[in-house]
């Protein structure tokens, strides 16, 4: 197409150079005696009328080459007419168009792209912007943070119009983000267990300016990628402090497990101590409740035959204090009497 504008123009530019030799020819013929005039006339008349259907064509080509485009699915395409865009986003495939500059079409890319702050990446290599990346935090203290926001296009024309540099603005708007959470935060924050939380302000407070500006982008992810202090000494120190700290919980983290085991050993134990006492204590309720009933029983036999209860009761009394005891029989002179204890006679040749 470059080859076709490149043609048409020297083609118009032959043309009226021509032209313009042929009035200083007329009127330099005037002057002179010419020698076949009708036949030098044709031939000039000839040449102009070639050079300008050539240049003609050319332009006709141009114009239909420019009217045809395609839009790729990776792509956003909007068309604008004498400037002014339309309405609707130009969906993928073959499209036509009024030729240059009538109709001009615009395409966009669909693609994630990715914006530094605090450094550039050329290649395999990175390259720190210290300007970028150096910050106060809220307690005071300078770091050096570096971040990357990946974004993409999601309304092509807010995109193109609405800004006249939208990247530039994006980029502005990043480093606000970044500067106001890392001012709010203190270095501890920035450099150990609250860069979570940094990067979710961080996010939350780009996007709102996105919003306010009507940039047409997405922000897709938000990575703090490195927070040093600027220097190797100061580095190295809050090192100490940070490893000191951690061992500080570490020990105390320790003594808490420890405290802990000793409660659930003691509330273990205690716990038995309790189920034992309850279960002695139900024990001799029991017992007790056995003794009353039996006590209640002889009570109520006694009060219908109490000659025969007390005798019975002596007797047991008896059967119990001498279960042991060796059992001699003397009559009323004084004199033993033999004893064959039948009972346990039965007993051994039971067994």
């Amino acid at each position: 197409m470059q080859f076709l504008v490149i043609l048409a123009v020297v083609a118009i530019i032959i043309a009226a150079d021509k032209v313009k030799k042929q009035k200083i020819k007329k009127k330099y013929d005037e002057n002179v005696i010419e020698i076949e005039p009708n036949k030098k006339k044709l031939n000039l008349n000839i040449n102009t009328k070639v050079i300008w259907a050539i240049a003609i064509v050319a332009l006709l080509v141009l114009a239909s080459l420019s009217s045809v485009y395609t839009v790729d699915q990776t792509e956003f395409a909007v068309l604008t007419t004498f400037g002014k865009p339309s309405n609707e986003i130009v969906g993928s495939g073959l499209k036509f168009k009024l030729p240059y500059p009538i109709q001009k079409v615009h395409k966009l890319s669909k693609e994630t792209f990715s914006l530094t702050l605090g450094y550039t990446e050329k290649g395999e290599q990175m390259q720190t912007n210290v300007a970028e990346s150096k910050m106060i935090t809220g307690d005071e203290n300078i770091v050096l943070a570096d971040l990357e926001v990946q974004w993409k296009i999601v309304d092509p024309i807010a995109f193109l119009y609405n800004t006249s540099n939208p990247e530039t603005i994006l980029k502005n708007a990043t480093s606000s983000s970044l500067r106001t959470v890392v001012g709010s935060a203190t270095v501890d924050d920035a450099l150990t267990d609250g860069r979570t939380k940094i990067i979710n302000d961080i996010r939350e407070n780009l996007i709102e300016l996105i919003n306010h500006y009507n940039l047409g982008i997405s922000i897709i992810n938000v990575n703090l990628q490195d927070v040093d202090l600027p220097t190797a000494e100061v580095d190295a120190a809050f090192k100490s402090v940070t490893d000191a700290r951690e061992e500080r919980i570490t020990k105390i983290n320790e003594a808490n497990k420890y405290r802990n085991e000793k409660i659930n050993q003691v509330q273990g134990e205690q716990a038995a101590i309790l189920s034992k006492a309850e279960g002695e204590k139900i024990s001799k309720v029991e017992k007790a409740k056995g003794d009353v009933a039996q006590f209640n029983a002889i009570y109520s036999e006694y009060k219908n035959n109490p000659d025969t209860t007390r005798h019975r009761l002596i007797i047991e009394a008896l059967e119990i204090a001498f279960k042991d005891a060796r059992v001699i029989i003397v009559d009323d002179g004084g004199n033993t009497v033999k004893y064959v204890p039948l009972e346990e006679l039965l007993k051994r040749g039971g067994n």
